[in-house]
């Protein structure tokens, strides 16, 4: 979608990834998981003037319903133990903190706003408390 910066982050990801031989987990958890049908009923929401966690509010749903054990089994199983993490969300930073899993760093993922998604990064930053600054 365009009202995210998920793909240009997803791209930026794999490019770091890629230099420093890294590992992507994907985790099937659209729309902060609550999926792609409720996804597509808080988009209706934002149109109507919503931003994306007044959206989920207003459905009865969690703001951010993610979640991140998953990520700390598949990296044990494969026998990781320390992590150079890809995120600008503090939640998963925690989940990660909060496990056998050492972080080692958190590495930004600075993505340039659009005009399709610059309310939608605002109310990351303020609400979410995601960590990055508007260019």
């Amino acid at each position: 979608s365009k009202r995210c910066d998920c793909g240009d982050q997803l791209m930026k990801s794999l490019d770091l990834i890629g230099q420093h031989h890294g590992i992507l987990l994907y985790l099937r958890q659209e729309g902060r998981g609550i999926g792609l049908i409720n996804k597509l009923k808080a988009y209706n929401l934002q149109d109507l003037g919503l931003n994306t966690v007044d959206a989920n509010v207003h459905l009865g749903l969690e703001i951010d319903a993610r979640d991140y054990g998953i990520a700390v089994e598949m990296l044990t199983q494969i026998g990781v133990q320390q992590v150079h993490l890809l995120t600008n969300n503090p939640d998963k930073i925690e989940a990660l903190e909060n496990s056998p899993i050492h972080v080692a760093s958190r590495v930004p993922l600075i993505m340039t706003p659009k005009e399709e998604n610059i309310n939608y990064l605002k109310t990351k930053r303020e609400a979410m408390g995601h960590l990055f600054d508007l260019l």
